[in-house]
């Protein structure tokens, strides 16, 4: 029995490497992992004590309404529970809505290059999927960002969905206010919007707005968060869905694989939301680090625009693979878009200082990087 060709012709998901196996490969004592935007702070307290807790009720189904979180993300927000999708991390939803929304003949749009999966998402459904290049780098304004003129222009009568990534993975730029509030107004009703905020918590740029407060009044707008990047629960996957027409957050809600969100996931949500302070600062460091980063990249002549995620991207066209083998060669992962560029998660200040390091070596010992970078 053969599978159907649009999965046939599916690449397979590259996941980050894991540093234990790559240290045992390369004969080293330890691996540093700068691939998979987690963050390098261990699980907080509260979670720690909610999913040893919870385990022991483990031999019963979770709440597949998933009830109580739903409740705090809804109060968290100010809508109603009815406007809350719980499931099992971002890209699920993401895969959830193409589901719900896409059938074959019609379209998804997006910018490109953007997260990974959209194209796959679109090709599984059947979907023609859109793609649309990023606005280059010019002078006065950033590379690598999403140009929601020519996105706009890209939609027509067979869009379902267009996904914008805020801020964007993997070049962590970001759009701001008026620049989205004009292509919103754009695009017709009919097809949904989704912004897809897996890395809000990490935007310090106060042009750059909260989709959520953009999505009120907007019935054609939905957006997409998770608890795996700033709230540390990556290995737990969940993430949650707003939509400002509850019709849309059923649609989703009836695609949902049941019981898909743990019981010691939702446990570990609800502790995370309780724990918001700490999160907080966790981030700050996050981002104080992001920027120390970023200042001693460019003090090597690399161009790296201000990010606004946990990662930093380096334009490093055709040389992008060959830069991220020779630093894994040197005990670091990074995650190289070949052709393109090299996404670099910000580490601890640690990990940083050995990425900068193995850097120093392999820009030292050849010449890896392309003209003006």
């Amino acid at each position: 029995m053969s599978p159907r060709p649009a999965v046939q012709a599916l690449p397979t998901y590259r996941p980050g490497r894991n540093p234990a196996d790559l240290a045992r490969e390369i004969g080293v004592a330890r691996a540093v992992k700068l691939a998979s935007n987690e963050v390098s702070f261990p699980p907080l307290p509260a979670v720690l004590q909610a999913v040893t807790s919870t385990m022991a009720e483990s031999n019963r189904y979770p709440d597949n309404a998933a009830v109580v979180l739903t409740g705090a993300l809804a109060e968290r927000y100010g809508v109603d529970p009815e406007q809350v999708v719980i499931g099992s991390g971002a890209v699920t939803l993401c895969q959830q809505l193409a589901q719900s929304f896409a059938d074959p003949g019609t379209s998804m749009a997006f910018a490109w290059r953007s997260f990974e999966m959209y194209p796959l998402l679109a090709q599984v459904a059947g979907a023609r999927d859109v793609r649309v290049p990023l606005v280059p780098g010019r002078p006065g304004g950033p590379a690598d960002t999403h140009d929601l003129t020519a996105l706009a222009a890209a939609v027509d009568d067979t869009t379902r969905v267009v996904f914008v990534c805020n801020p964007n993975n993997p070049t962590g730029t970001a759009v701001r206010g008026p620049a989205l509030e004009r292509f919103l107004d754009a695009v017709p009703t009919s097809t949904l919007v989704v912004l897809d905020e897996a890395y809000r918590e990490f935007v310090t740029d106060p042009e750059v707005p909260d989709g959520v407060d953009v999505m009120r009044g907007r019935p054609n707008v939905a957006v997409l968060r998770t608890f795996s990047k700033a709230w540390g629960l990556a290995g737990l996957r969940v993430g949650y869905l707003l939509a400002e027409d509850p019709a849309v957050a059923e649609a989703v809600r009836k695609t949902n694989v049941p019981f898909s969100v743990s019981l010691v996931a939702q446990a570990a949500a609800v502790a995370a939301l309780d724990s918001e302070d700490e999160v907080r600062a966790r981030c700050a460091t996050v981002t104080a680090e992001r920027a120390r980063l970023t200042g001693e990249l460019r003090a090597r002549g690399l161009v790296v625009e201000d990010s606004q995620a946990n990662f930093v991207w380096l334009p490093l066209g055709e040389r992008s693979a060959e830069v991220a083998a020779e630093l894994e060669a040197r005990a670091v992962i990074t995650r190289p878009f070949p052709g393109e560029g090299v996404r670099v998660t910000v580490g601890s200040a640690e990990e940083d200082d050995v990425f900068l390091g193995a850097l120093d070596d392999v820009l030292s010992s050849r010449d890896l990087l392309p003209a003006g970078a």
